[in-house]
């Protein structure tokens, strides 16, 4: 943990912002914008850059993994600016909160593994790098998104700790833990063997 060096209603102000940062679900906007359909109706419903995909629109989609990698990254350094490390953790981590529980859709968003390794990278960026090579890694081998993220968000706290940024464990295992519940329908088609690869788009 970092030290706390602000009273809880200034981290309190910084949890609100971090999660109305994080809870804009640029997956629907831009397939709306696009003309691409109801991203709710499309694939697995998911509001993130892999269904995105599934539309067979890669700018689409790599501009979801940019813009929802991009709030978790801005929660955090505008937090850090602005007041300091303690508030830094607190707005990335409610940003992951907001994309995956967002008042705007009846909390019902995404699994933030685009955000996770955004507010990653801004936080600790030598470990937002492992898990990002980690995700790559695993891909490319797998081609399974899911089991990519699962992956990388697992290995995240051990990175922490190999590369000195122990501070950060709590917060890196809390929302460890959270994708993992994200992703618990992905686990038991992983297990069944029935999971769909990247890009596929039924």
């Amino acid at each position: 943990m970092p030290e706390i060096t602000h009273t809880l209603p200034v981290l309190l102000i910084w949890a609100a912002l971090g999660y109305l940062l994080g809870s804009i679900p640029f997956g629907m906007v831009i397939t709306k914008v696009m003309g691409l359909g109801n991203l709710r109706n499309i694939g697995s419903g998911n509001i993130g850059a892999t269904n995105v995909l599934r539309t067979g629109n890669k700018p689409a989609a790599a501009a979801t993994l940019i813009l929802d990698g991009g709030k978790g990254a801005v929660a955090v350094l505008i937090a850090r600016a602005l007041a300091g490390e303690d508030a830094a953790q607190v707005a990335g981590f409610m940003a992951f909160l907001g994309h995956c529980y967002p008042v705007w859709l009846g909390f019902k968003g995404g699994k933030g593994v685009a955000t996770f390794l955004g507010l990653i990278l801004a936080l600790a960026w030598p470990v937002g790098i492992a898990c990002c090579l980690t995700w790559l890694a695993t891909a490319a081998v797998s081609r399974i998104s899911s089991l990519s993220a699962l992956i990388a968000a697992s290995t995240s706290t051990f990175w922490m700790l190999f590369l000195g940024y122990g501070s950060s464990i709590v917060m890196g295992a809390a929302i460890t833990l959270l994708v993992f519940w994200r992703h618990r329908d992905n686990i038991k088609r992983l297990r069944a063997g029935t999971e769909p690869r990247i890009g596929k788009k039924t």
